[in-house]
């Protein structure tokens, strides 16, 4: 790492004012400070000094979806193999959905680092570290069969709107990685929804085959479109472990408590937001099953709406997200419960739209700054009170 440090140094004036690359000198910034801790402190006032940045605070969250994320890459191939009827075993299914996905890892982190580097050489500011995490979430929660090319375009349009227009990094209003789902869900429809977008149809380098017309529908989307005599699909472990069709990232429920035990056990994750989400969809959940319309997706068991689709993926990654999510620590019970109850409200009323979690936690978004002010306004009277009792 010294050898690094030095050559760094060295061709650090090279990005200066009056350097030759100065006009990258924001590039240069972004790269230096994501290999090393900056050694720059206030130089007035009272702060508090702590080795870890955003950037490291990024770093470990991008870590903590690495599990979802190999599960995902496998998934996609034993997917495809168990639908397509092709033979293959562990490696050449992981090789095959590693295949898959790379170039939506790719295609994301170009068009959204690219934005960003341009802002931030346009503004002569330091480029900003939000999209590391956002770069990897995108990928993870959009169907196998969605297209590079509106992977971009939705890409593209979240990193401006959503992010730049408000200032960049820590100045949006709206989850990043959610409003590029969005914006899939209501330009391109036909490429969110529907059974044939789940599974990869097509061979890649000679893995696995080629099909027309394939389709294989989720749990959820089976719930959503059964009848009450039909019934929901019945429990069982793939639910739990993630081999069932669904966005690459959001299937497995063992992968996603690996990442949620490294955010809560570095820090990173607010307990309260994320147990708040699973207590309000819960108890939401068991309220439809006892009062609720005579439909499939209304009488499935509460522990099945919690382990299906988005729910857990979007509780311990979407929702816990500190700059979109309330702040103040009353505030997070009230802003995870809410978007608890509000996804499977959405779920169950809405049938055309199963996937409640990433509507909820956007609609949360808004009221999250809310939520924070009346808490402390909240506070202020309690004291305000109690001094005018003294």
């Amino acid at each position: 790492m010294s050898a690094l440090r030095n050559y760094l140094d060295k061709i650090k004036p090279n990005f200066e004012e009056g350097g030759k690359l100065h006009a990258f000198r924001s590039v240069f910034d972004g790269f230096e400070t994501f290999l090393f801790v900056p050694n720059n402190t206030a130089k007035s006032g009272t702060h508090i000094h702590d080795a870890i940045d955003s950037k490291r605070i990024m770093s470990l969250v991008v870590i903590a979806l690495i599990p979802a994320m190999l599960f995902g890459m496998y998934n996609v191939g034993y997917q495809h193999f168990i639908a397509t009827g092709a033979e293959g075993g562990f490696w050449a299914m992981f090789f095959y959905g590693f295949l898959a996905v790379l170039p939506k890892i790719i295609v994301s982190y170009v068009v959204g680092l690219g934005i960003e580097f341009t802002v931030a050489q346009w503004k002569n500011e330091e480029i900003q570290e939000g999209f590391l995490v956002s770069g990897i979430l995108i990928p993870l929660i959009v169907p196998i069969d969605c297209p590079l090319w509106i992977l971009a375009v939705a890409t593209a349009f979240a990193v401006i709107f959503a992010k730049e227009v408000f200032g960049g990094t820590g100045m949006n209003v709206f989850n990043v990685a959610l409003i590029t789902r969005a914006f899939l869900f209501f330009a391109y429809p036909t490429k969110m929804s529907g059974d044939a977008v789940w599974v990869s149809s097509d061979s890649i380098l000679g893995l696995g085959k080629t099909v027309d017309g394939l389709t294989v529908a989720t749990p959820l989307g089976q719930a959503a479109t059964a009848s009450a005599a039909t019934g929901f699909p019945e429990f069982n472990m793939d639910m739990i472990t993630g081999f069932i069709p669904g966005s690459i990232g959001e299937t497995s429920v063992i992968a996603i408590a690996i990442g949620a035990v490294i955010l809560l056990w570095t820090g990173v994750a607010s307990w309260k937001t994320m147990l708040s989400v699973f207590v309000g969809g819960g108890l939401m959940a068991w309220i439809f099953n006892a009062v609720g319309p005579d439909t499939a997706i209304a009488n499935m068991p509460w522990y099945e709406h919690l382990v299906l689709g988005g729910f857990c993926f979007g509780a311990v990654f979407m929702a816990t997200d500190p700059v979109t999510s309330a702040r103040t620590e009353c505030g997070k019970y009230i802003y995870g419960f809410l978007i608890g109850v509000m996804a499977i409200v959405i779920r169950v009323l809405n049938p055309g739209y199963p996937e409640g979690m990433m509507l909820a936690i956007l609609l949360m978004n808004i009221f999250a700054p809310l939520i924070d002010y009346c808490v402390v306004q909240n506070n202020i009277s309690k004291r305000e009170k109690r001094i005018a009792k003294v």
